[in-house]
This record gives structure tokens, C-alpha cells and sequence, in this order.
């Protein structure tokens, strides 16, 4: 037994994947989704032969896709310090490695299926729409991405106000 458990821990340290993920803040859980649907349009863009939408979409997005990429590159930096750049190309390679998978899972029926995103992305009304829409998808990760809990808000107490006592 014990060697099994040595070359799991091996391989999840040589693969760059820790037992215990550290958690992502929300504007960087926003950027997991939107670097997951980038992810996913690029894999249907391949595999169906619609670059010019892929082209299309980046061109729309491309400040929002920079500013999401900034927020992968500071969560990185945060949980990986010096090996944050390795770390996200780790991320990025096997995420699209995952969602391939996917469409070959699917076969025929993957670009019938997917087209449409196409459509929808281009429909939102704003840049500020893409990560709500992206969340919505349901999109494959090859991590789990685990928010950090909210710290409760204290709101402060009423100061007792002391009077004098007429009689």
C-alpha cells in the first residue's frame, strides 16, 4: 500500500496538482469561467472550422479577455509564487486538453451542440456579461474552483447614549 500512496503523491507533485487547492477570490473565480469559455469557444472554433467566429468573439471581448487573464496571472502569483507562470500554463494546457476530450467524447454530435454559443456570446449587451454567462455554462475545469468563503460583514452597534436622569 504504502507504494501506491508514493507514487500518487509523486505524480500529483510532478503533475503540478496539490492535494489541497488554495481557494479563489471572486474576480478570480470569474476568470477560471471566462478562461474556461475562451477555452471551450477556441476547442469548437478547431474542431467545427469556425475560426472566424472564434476571431470574432476575441475581437469583441479582447479588453475583457485581457482583463480576465490579468486576474488568472494574480491568482497564480498569489497561491504558486515563483512558479505562478509555470502553474498557468500547466492550467491552461490541461484545460483545453480536458474540453478536447470532451468533443471527442461527443463525436459528431459536439459542434451541433456547441454552435450556439457562438450566437449567445455575441449577444450579450456588455463586456460585464461574459464571466455571469460563462458561469452559466457548466463548463469542464480541470480544477475545481472553490470560492474563498465570505467573511461576514460587522455592521456596528448602536452606541448607548446615556441621559441624564431628571426628576
Amino acid at each position: 500500500m504504502r507504494p501506491l500512496i508514493s507514487a500518487v503523491a509523486a505524480a500529483a507533485l510532478f503533475s503540478g496538482t496539490a492535494f489541497a487547492q488554495p481557494c479563489m477570490r471572486p474576480a478570480e473565480k470569474a476568470a477560471f469561467d471566462v478562461a474556461g469559455l475562451k477555452s471551450e469557444l477556441m476547442v469548437v472554433a478547431i474542431a467545427c472550422q469556425l475560426r472566424d467566429k472564434y476571431n470574432g468573439f476575441v475581437g469583441r471581448y479582447r479588453s475583457a479577455l485581457v482583463a480576465q487573464e490579468r486576474a488568472l496571472n494574480g491568482y497564480f502569483s498569489r497561491t504558486s509564487g515563483h512558479r505562478a507562470q509555470q502553474e498557468h500554463d500547466v492550467y491552461i494546457t490541461n484545460l483545453a486538453n480536458s474540453q478536447s476530450q470532451d468533443g471527442i467524447r461527443e463525436g459528431t454530435l459536439f459542434c451541433t451542440q456547441h454552435l450556439s454559443m457562438f450566437d449567445e456570446v455575441m449577444a450579450l449587451k456588455s463586456d460585464h456579461e461574459l464571466a455571469g454567462y460563462a458561469q452559466t455554462k457548466g463548463l469542464t475545469q480541470p480544477i475545481a474552483l472553490i470560492e474563498c468563503p465570505v467573511a461576514p460583514v460587522r455592521t456596528p452597534r448602536a452606541k448607548k447614549v446615556r441621559t441624564a436622569d431628571t426628576k
